[in-house]
Parts: C-alpha cells; structure tokens; sequence
C-alpha cells in the first residue's frame, strides 16, 4: 500500500489534511527536542547546585572543626595558666583577660562563619539562578 490515496478514493482535502498533520508532527517532534534539551540543562544545573552546595557544607563544617579545635586549645591553655597563679589576684587577672581574650575571638569566629554562609549560599544559588533566568529567555514551544 503506498503513501498517497488514489485521486478516486482520496476526500477532496486530503492533501491538505496531510500537510497539516506532517506539519504538526514535525512541530511536536521540535517540542519534544527543545524539551528534551531543557530537561538535560535543569539536570546539569541541578548538579551543579548540588555539588556547590555539598562543597560550601565541607567547607563550613571543616571551619567549625578548625575553630573548635582552637577553643579547646585556648581552654587548656587557659585551665594550665591558671593552676599556675601563685596568687588570687593573679587568678582574677588571668580570668579577665582571657573572657575578653574568648570574647573577641567569639565575635571574629561569628563572622567569619557568618561570612562563609554567605559565600556558600551565593555560590550554591548561582548556577541555579542561571538556569532559571536562562529557561525563562528560552521558549519551550
């Protein structure tokens, strides 16, 4: 059997209702690609959120082990000074100085994890960002 309806038994529009549907095969068959497309871009961009967002977690937690580390450090430091005051007085000095000493350091440590987070999240929204504003500038169909 071939493609094409004899003239005798063909409707009076066949040809046209072939183009029409050749044409919107051919237009279905475009969707699906662009779609197609699209999915492997949102998968990429996933991926990339994704690898960001687990290198920006090592990264903070790596610093919270680095400062809690250089607490316990300063606390041992600071238990070792103080079993070495031969006066009460000097146990007073010794205190202050290092509950301004923890102080500060409490405050620069906030900020700089304060910071990281902040890097973190911008690069971990980056690439998500671009793949939105990119999906919206590209039509699907």
């Amino acid at each position: 059997m071939t493609d094409t309806m004899t003239p005798a038994f063909a409707p009076a529009n066949y040809e046209t209702l072939r183009e029409t549907a050749e044409k919107a095969v051919a237009r279905a068959k475009n969707t699906c690609e662009k779609a197609k497309v699209a999915a492997e871009q949102a998968t990429d961009v996933l991926k990339d959120t994704y690898a960001n967002a687990a290198k920006g977690t090592t990264d903070y937690n790596l610093k919270i082990i680095e400062f809690v580390r250089a607490n316990a450090d300063t606390a041992f430091d600071y238990a070792q000074e103080l079993m070495e005051a031969k006066h009460p007085s000097e146990l007073v000095v010794i205190s202050t100085a290092h509950a301004q000493k923890r102080f500060e350091t409490m405050i620069a440590q906030t900020k700089e994890l304060a910071e990281l987070a902040q890097k973190v999240t911008t690069e971990t929204t980056a690439p998500l960002k671009a793949g939105v504003t990119k999906a919206l500038k590209t039509k699907v169909a």
